[in-house]
């Protein structure tokens, strides 16, 4: 019978440590979809952004006749004969900061994207905080006029904001687990001269 060398021991025990921040890596499928969600926001408010500094120069009503008999839909229909009034009123100024101001936050989601993927600490809380901002808003809203969609963008608003709590330091810390981690080379070199097994007499 032969008895397993320190070194030996050493070794396993180093590579089951290493394994250890792997598995903790592993089912971020929830942090996957709210980088995907928040991506498409980004594009969506991006391209929202340059059609209304497109536009900006144009006569909204015109524009949105010409739209809607391209689609074929009546123009002179009550809601969109309110809606191309409506359009009358906004001036060029309004349109400037609505589309400064749709930019700017769609720069904030790309960030907080690519601050969600690199694992980044600071994106966690610029996530909670950007999409916790937003539910008082949705819950007032929900009082004063019932809607199936604002309360379905509360309920995922407020999921998101639970899911990157309760998961931030399982997901958002593995460079300083890993730090603790030593690795077998540095184990090794900084251990003693292991002794050789030797068969049992």
């Amino acid at each position: 019978m032969v008895r397993p060398s320190y070194q030996t021991e050493r070794l396993a025990s180093s590579s089951a440590g290493a394994a250890g921040p792997s598995r903790k890596g592993k089912g971020a499928a929830g942090l996957y979809g709210i980088i995907v969600l928040k991506l498409v926001k980004s594009l969506l408010l991006f391209g929202i952004a340059v059609g209304v500094y497109s536009l900006m120069d144009k006569d909204l009503g015109i524009q949105l006749e010409r739209f809607l008999r391209w689609v074929r839909v009546d123009p002179e229909h009550q809601f969109f004969a309110h809606l191309g009034d409506w359009l009358q009123t906004i001036t060029p100024s309004s349109l400037r900061w609505f589309a400064s101001g749709t930019l700017i936050y769609a720069c904030l989601l790309f960030v907080e994207s690519l601050g969600l993927m690199l694992r980044a600490s600071w994106a966690v809380w610029l996530a909670i905080g950007e999409t916790a901002f937003f539910i008082p808003i949705e819950i007032y809203h929900l009082g004063r006029d019932f809607s199936v969609a604002v309360l379905v963008i509360l309920i995922v608003n407020t999921g998101i904001v639970w899911y990157l709590v309760r998961n931030r330091r399982r997901l958002f810390h593995p460079s300083q687990q890993l730090a603790k981690t030593p690795s077998p080379a540095s184990s090794s070199a900084h251990s003693p001269t292991a002794p050789e097994s030797r068969p049992l007499s």
